[in-house]
């Protein structure tokens, strides 16, 4: 094990030896390799083949990363280490308080709970994507469960046996940051109604102002579930192209613009079988991403300054470079396409799980398709897959600087 993670280990176990006695501890360990292909496709491609060393994406990696959890009384803890090591560049290592939290109840026989502290509070119905949650906003569909990290909060709740609300005031106090970092009041209502489990949302942040949404989940029978989740901002920040941009750009021809009204949309449904066959299928609508004239001006864009690389001087050939570079700006938002299609198809025999999934862009054909295994034992699970980007040429996915990823890892968790 590098020295760097094997010290961090030591100090996990240090802390966790101090805290004793403990209710609960746990610890992680994983070891994780990828193995990446990168895309002949696309402006990064384009700009790799005319300055090398623009395309920073790494083609191996090794990651190592430990989790210690911890509770003792009213305090919870979440503490994390990793190494990394890629192809070209040095390695690197750090460590970081996933959450560290003390939560109780307030008031006695008022039914109130508390949380204060850094907190991962995730909230939403969906699976490929959740427009709903306004705290944590993680990242979706990772190849491998990871360790997320949770928000400085204060958060109150209320449960009974049909109802619950809860009230998170996120990122007290900070001046500047926006999306998931910037502060924030954000409250979660639900209502238990039959076979029925309904949500609704509000955010007023500090930058995105007001939002507000609902979700709702049915068992409808014992094989299928359905659910949904809706939501709409009083503003929002994007990354959009600036028209009037010269070509080539000498600064940054993209720029974080205010969107006013935008919505999103996600319709969805399990079917399970007796076997532990289960298909999901998710629709989404998300107006935060590029529009298809969008996109057209931005593959005419990299057209042009492809075009012209070909008789420019080497000196321009930089710029030229440079400003295909950052076309991959346009991949920043929160989903590449408004319209966006899921399936999965997963199984589970035993210790065993085999699952495939297809994220699919209706409005060019580009599709995500990715096929994984795992194994999970009493301390151990074992998990590899592959991910692959493709569809036509002019599709955005088969644009993305990736063509094709493998992955391996194993965790110990004792």
């Amino acid at each position: 094990m590098p020295r760097p993670l094997c010290l961090s280990m030591l100090a996990l176990a240090s802390l966790a030896a101090q805290a004793q006695p403990l209710d609960e501890s746990s610890l992680q360990l994983r070891s994780q390799g990828q193995a990446m292909q990168r895309s002949a496709l696309g402006p990064l491609a384009q700009a790799e083949a005319l300055q090398a060393g623009l395309n920073t994406s790494a083609r191996q990696s090794l990651l190592m990363e430990a989790e210690w959890k911890a509770r003792s009384g009213p305090v919870n803890a979440s503490l994390y280490a990793q190494h990394l090591r890629r192809d070209h560049t040095a390695a690197s290592s750090r460590a970081a308080v996933n959450e560290l939290y003390a939560s109780g109840d307030w008031g006695g026989a008022s039914g109130l709970q508390y949380s204060l502290g850094r907190k991962l509070v995730s909230w939403d119905v969906g699976y490929a994507f959740r427009p709903n949650d306004m705290v944590a906003q993680e990242e979706r569909r990772t190849l491998v469960g990871s360790y997320s990290r949770g928000r400085p909060l204060l958060q109150v709740e209320h449960f009974s046996a049909e109802t619950a609300w809860s009230l998170v005031w996120v990122n007290p106090g900070r001046q500047d940051g926006e999306g998931g970092d910037e502060e924030a009041l954000a409250l979660r209502l639900y209502q238990r109604a039959g076979a029925w489990d309904w949500h609704g949302f509000a955010r007023l942040g500090r930058e995105q102002h007001a939002s507000v949404g609902a979700a709702f989940s049915v068992v409808a029978s014992d094989a299928l579930e359905l659910h949904g989740s809706a939501r709409v901002n009083a503003r929002s920040r994007v990354w959009r192209a600036d028209p009037q941009a010269a070509l080539p750009s000498p600064t940054l021809p993209w720029r974080r613009e205010v969107q006013s009204g935008s919505s999103q949309l996600l319709l969805g449904g399990t079917w399970t079988t007796e076997a532990q066959l289960s298909l999901l299928l998710e629709y989404w609508w998300d107006s935060q991403a590029l529009s298809r004239a969008d996109w057209a001006a931005w593959r005419e864009r990299s057209a042009q300054l492809t075009q012209q690389a070909l008789t420019a001087p080497a000196p321009l050939r930089a710029a030229l470079a440079g400003n295909l570079a950052w076309q991959a700006q346009g991949f920043g938002n929160s989903s590449l396409q408004q319209h966006n299609v899921f399936a999965r198809l997963s199984w589970t025999q035993g210790a065993w799980s085999w699952a495939g999934d297809m994220l699919w862009s209706p409005q060019d054909g580009g599709r995500i398709v990715t096929g994984s295994v795992a194994w999970q034992g009493d301390r151990w699970n074992l998990q590899a897959g592959l991910r692959q980007w493709s569809g036509p040429a002019d599709s955005v996915i088969a644009q993305l600087p990736t063509r094709r990823l493998a992955y391996a890892s194993a965790t110990w968790a004792f």
